[in-house]
């Protein structure tokens, strides 16, 4: 229900309470067990069994295990007792599910920070008696007292106030403290930011006091709201898991594919079924890159590690990439692209724009500051946001003018004046009176033509400026109260906002020259976002604003039409801020959400990456978050995203090496079994293939520096594969021609090298070797560049080549190693052919690299 339309005595009759005495404390206890305690609800929490098991529902996992067991059957089957390969899967497979387990849990850490915001203690009255009582006891009905520094402990429609203001920036996102008033009536559907006649939980009491009556507690709260948004909104899977799963779908359904075509063909070709299935066996090996999910895991790790470098914390390892991808960056205003500190920007005389440290610029922020509550000093000004933005801004300390101008009387500010009234002893005698407050109002009271300020006023506030107008009057002797705010001088007027974040502005254009569109979405007025947005070049010349009633009025369709050309959303509230991300990704954009209030916690959690800011943001924000920015900087997502892409190109080679080389392992063993000839290369050979000769290079590619220019190429679009831009025809080609000179060097050493053809020992080895070096050699093809040329500053490529040559000669030439790959030793002049059919492919893809850039 609704109450901000209703009035205060309306109110208390709904609820059921007194407006003097409040509930009995019977009555309190009855309604305490009818809604529960004044807490928010916690999720479910998965068990770490349940939490692992989960991690291995993954196609490409299940492949694994499925590997794994067939392996370890086949070993019990022909009686070795050989479970290397098995163990090894197994290995890998486990580790990644405690790597993903380990990532978990972003929604109850959310949870636990809503939690820990509540007030532990309010002060209510029950039987006409105000007493203090844990929060947690609160019930719709009791009415609560609100002081100066309280934390709202409800949520609450205000039956009295005096100079109440609260802070809602993390609810509203709008900065400066809201003014409070009991006496308005407002309509339904009135905007949470401008319900003036209630405050919510968890909101800062600025200044002044009230009394209100609770109108909600627990998950029935505005933020109890928001935690059950938090709850219910499942993380959408990144792109990066998308595509692997599709890889991985794709791996696994040709592998079973290969496998059960190889077991028909030997059973019509009435070969013995034992040696059809570890034939099946070896292909399955040869046909699934084993090291994939670990090099994947790593590669995101170290994508980790490099963003933190970077002031980028990343709280889910696929997030890493996920920002590479981003199309759209949709951002808070409020402490993500301003300070969150209002500042003055302009100060006006009758003459126009003057400089603050000129004499007319000092004489305006003397009579603001002197008319002011603000305490402290300069740096470190305590109070209202405004009146220590006026005294920061003034060139004289404020202790320094009170010493010299005493005050002697004061009408305080409230809602309803707009306007606040001090007097002070002048230091020659008599009284200088000094008012600031809302223009329009303070005109009213001064003498003369004001039209000129009034005209200024309008342009200040039109560019989103909150304008503040001074005037002030002399006399001998101390006026009434009545008196005191007659006869006024208009002197000046100053403009204050929330200054953008330095290096905002340049942020938002690289990531327009990167292809991705920034937009900002925040709880704050249009005019005021429309004005920094401006500024920042967020909003484009063509670009629309919306507002939140604009888009309670819009379909779920019309909202997908309309956030293709609105760069702004002002006034909106979390609901809000979920449909628009979902609109963004309904048009296939990879949407960031980037923020730091309770408010931006459900859209944080819906965005494909959330984006929290680590000094200013809530706790509730970064639980809800993917990544949180240590310093606060919109500039660092830009860095982010560098890495981002950098980290997906880096994906995109390795899963372009590791499957050229498999479709080289299964066309060399499925060809050779069509033709006849005995297994060319055995199950524990290509397992070390894939396990070390693949998964060492494929390391150091996942891991190369960043390429130059990466940030002048678009995004990834969502929904496109890893082999978009013709890579799944390269790595069939590549793989190809791997094969092909992996079975050329067979056949060389079955016909040339071997003794006995049908026992092919020497052309087995010489295809082990083959296979291995020649995809050490093609992993230079992969970073681009000569086939030669020196390596980037700080490439792994060719220490981890060297290493992998090292190993493979090691299982060739060390005999109890070749023993157990069942490698025979070779000569000189097999080691010739082997080096010649090993650079080949390399060779021959790389003359492939040049021509096709040649013809563009």
């Amino acid at each position: 229900m609704e109450w901000q339309n209703k009035t205060a005595a309306e109110c208390l009759r709904g609820l059921g309470s007194d407006g003097k005495k409040g509930l009995s404390h019977a009555e309190a206890a009855r309604r305490l067990k009818e809604t529960g305690t004044n807490e928010l609800a916690g999720p479910r929490r998965k068990g770490l069994l349940a939490r692992f098991f989960a991690q291995l529902s993954d196609f490409m996992v299940l492949v694994l295990l499925a590997a794994a067991a067939v392996s370890f059957l086949a070993s019990r089957i022909e009686g070795t007792g050989d479970y290397v390969d098995s163990i090894i899967i197994l290995a890998i497979v486990v580790l990644n599910a405690v790597a993903g387990m380990i990532q978990e849990s972003r929604a109850e850490h959310a949870m636990e920070a809503l939690k820990k915001l509540s007030s532990p203690r309010a002060r209510v009255i029950r039987g006409g008696r105000e007493e203090t009582v844990d929060a947690a006891q609160l019930v719709p009905g009791d009415l609560v007292r609100l002081r100066a520094g309280d934390i709202a402990p409800a949520d609450l429609r205000l039956i009295e106030s005096h100079g109440l203001s609260a802070g809602e920036s993390a609810l509203t996102g709008e900065s400066l403290p809201a003014a409070k008033d009991a006496g308005v009536v407002l309509p339904e559907k009135t905007p949470l930011g401008d319900r003036k006649n209630m405050v919510f939980s968890p909101s800062e009491i600025t200044a002044g006091n009230g009394l209100g009556v609770v109108t909600a507690t627990g998950m029935r709260t505005e933020v109890g709201r928001i935690a059950g948004m938090i709850a219910s909104q499942e993380p959408p899977k990144t792109p990066l898991q998308k595509r692997l799963a599709q890889t991985g779908r794709w791996l696994g359904a040709g592998a079973l594919a290969i496998c059960a075509l190889i077991f028909l063909i030997g059973l019509l070709e009435h070969t013995p079924p034992l040696d059809m299935f570890l034939l099946s066996i070896s292909l399955a090996v040869a046909a699934i890159p084993e090291g994939l999910p670990a090099v994947v895991t790593i590669v995101l790790a170290v994508g980790v590690r490099r963003m933190a470098a970077k002031k980028s914390i990343v709280r889910r390892m696929p997030a890493v990439e996920t920002l590479g991808s981003a199309s759209v960056i949709c951002s808070d205003k409020t402490g993500t692209l301003t300070e969150n500190r209002m500042t003055v920007r302009t100060v006006a005389s009758a003459s126009g724009e003057v400089a603050a440290h000129s004499q007319e610029g000092k004489r305006i922020l003397s009579l603001a500051c002197l008319c002011s509550n603000c305490t402290g000093g300069a740096g470190s000004y305590r109070g209202e946001p405004t009146e220590t933005a006026l005294a920061a801004a003034c060139p004289e300390e404020k202790s320094e003018l009170e010493r010299r101008w005493p005050r002697v009387h004061e009408i305080p500010f409230s809602s309803s004046r707009k306007r606040m009234t001090t007097v002070h002893r002048r230091p020659d005698g008599g009284y200088r009176i000094i008012c600031k407050g809302a223009p329009d109002v303070l005109a009213r009271y001064c003498v003369g033509s004001c039209s000129g300020f009034l005209a200024k006023n309008e342009s200040m506030a039109s560019s989103g400026l909150r304008v503040i107008g001074v005037a002030f009057r002399d006399t001998d002797a101390l006026p009434t109260e009545r008196e005191m705010e007659q006869n006024l001088t208009f002197v000046g007027l100053a403009g204050l906002s929330d200054p953008p974040r330095a290096g905002v502005k340049e942020a938002v254009a690289q990531c327009r020259s990167a292809g991705i569109r920034p937009v900002m979405i925040t709880g704050d007025h249009a005019a005021t976002a429309s004005a920094i947005a401006r500024e920042l070049g967020i909003l484009r010349r063509d670009g629309k604003v919306l507002t939140g009633q604009e888009l309670d009025a819009l379909s779920d369709t019309d909202l997908k039409r309309a956030v293709r050309t609105c760069d702004v959303f002002a006034r909106v509230s979390p609901e809000h801020k979920v449909r628009i991300v979902r609109a963004f990704q309904a048009n296939g954009e990879v949407a960031a959400m980037t923020g730091d209030g309770i408010n931006d916690a459900p859209a944080l959690r819906a965005a494909d990456i959330g984006c929290a800011m680590g000094k200013s943001g809530t706790e509730v924000a970064k639980g809800a978050a993917d990544m949180v920015l240590a310093d606060d900087n919109f500039t660092t997502i830009v860095a982010a995203v560098r890495e981002g892409r950098g980290v997906y190109a880096n994906i995109r080679r390795t899963v372009h090496f590791l499957l050229s080389c498999n479709i080289g392992e299964i066309l060399t063993v499925f060809v050779g079994f069509l033709i006849g000839l005995p297994s060319p290369l055995l199950a524990i050979q290509l397992l070390w293939v894939n396990l070390v000769t693949d998964s060492v290079p494929a390391l150091a590619l996942g891991v190369e520096p960043i390429e130059p220019g990466v940030m002048q190429r678009p995004p990834a679009k969502r929904g496109e594969s890893l082999f978009s831009g013709g890579m799944g025809w390269r790595i069939a080609i590549e793989g190809c021609l791997i094969g092909a000179f992996t079975l050329a060097a067979y056949s060389v050493g079955r016909v040339f090298f071997d003794p006995d053809p049908m026992n092919p020992v020497v052309g087995r080895t010489m295809a082990f070797a083959v296979l291995s070096l020649a995809q050490i050699a093609h992993t230079f093809n992969m970073r681009g560049g000569p086939l030669f040329s020196p390596a980037r500053r700080g490439s792994r490529l060719l220490p981890a080549a060297l290493l992998c040559i090292f190993l493979q000669c090691s299982v060739l030439l060390v005999p109890p190693l070749a023993a157990l790959f069942d490698a025979a030793l070779l000569t000189p002049a097999a080691w010739g052919a082997v080096a010649a059919f090993s650079l080949a492919p390399a060779v021959l893809v790389r003359l492939q690299m040049l021509i096709n850039r040649r013809h563009g």
